[in-house]
């Protein structure tokens, strides 16, 4: 499952935006069913960033957005996050490996 949240960054909270981010990703780490995380900027718009996780499935996803650290470092963000789905099931599987795995 990947997980995206795109967010509306003013240029003059960037450095804090990208800090808060940081530390979101660390809280979420040692999740339970947590792959992988990283931050991205759009390149034709610099106040566009997104937030991609990939999990074992979306149970795991909620249940770590439920938990308290990691709610408390997500609240500062929530004010920029951009209102859109964000959960995605996995349908084509990405390296030719895996499609050979199938």
């Amino acid at each position: 499952m990947l997980a995206i949240t795109r967010y509306r960054v003013p240029s003059a909270e960037t450095d804090l935006f990208v800090r808060t981010a940081r530390g979101v990703l660390q809280a979420i780490e040692g999740s339970p069913g947590h792959l992988s995380g990283r931050l991205a900027r759009a390149v034709d718009d610099p106040e566009l960033w997104a937030m991609v996780t990939d999990w074992e499935g979306a149970g795991f996803y909620r249940r770590a957005l439920g938990d308290y650290e990691v709610r408390l470092a997500l609240i500062p963000l929530s004010r920029l996050a951009i209102d859109e789905a964000g959960a995605y099931e996995i349908v084509e599987p990405a390296t030719p490996e895996e499609r050979l795995a199938e």
